[in-house]
């Protein structure tokens, strides 16, 4: 699919899915993927991919906003950690059998900001309660002042290549 074309294609999509496609393509280029509904990313930047799509979540945390790209990472998740992960932030999900690690939002940097602090709860370098607070507080500044923490820029830390779980067989 031509820029042009797809650009039409976006034109029916909600402004946040605009913005967000708009803002990836700037970063990225074309996506690799193009549907009706969604375009993707494979292995963009620091991502194992980016998927926009054309239908907004509404999410209320840390204040009401449309969560319309979804951003992933290879990263293990231990069994014992996945409700403190939800706890934190339902918009960041872990896949144990693919090993990934993605947030959804409508901004990258909320995106960086949403798998840093996650994984600072999964290591234990927070507590579910802090990582709410500091996601809260460095948003509250970008939105007043336009500086990004420095969770907002990029990837703190450096996620393994592979991180997918297969499990073991049940004994039958």
């Amino acid at each position: 699919m031509s820029e042009s074309e797809m650009r039409t294609m976006l034109a029916n999509w909600p402004k946040s899915a605009q913005m967000a496609a708009a803002d990836m393509m700037k970063k990225y280029g074309l996506p690799q993927e193009v549907t009706a509904t969604m375009l993707k990313w494979r292995n963009n930047g620091p991502w194992k991919y980016t998927m926009i799509s054309n239908y907004e979540t509404p999410h209320r945390f840390p204040a009401p906003h449309p969560d319309v790209m979804t951003q992933a990472i290879d990263y293990r998740v231990p069994a014992a950690m996945f409700d403190d992960l939800a706890a934190y932030d339902g918009s960041v999900t872990a896949d144990r059998t693919q090993g990934h690690l993605a947030a959804r939002c409508d901004k990258e940097a909320a995106n960086f900001l949403a798998i840093n602090l996650a994984n600072d709860v999964v290591t234990r370098r927070k507590s579910v309660s802090l990582a709410r607070a500091y996601y809260a507080r460095a948003i509250s500044t970008f939105k007043k002042t336009g500086r990004m923490d420095p969770y907002m820029q990029q990837l703190q830390f450096t996620p393994p290549r592979s991180a997918n779980d297969p499990d073991i067989p049940a004994r039958m």
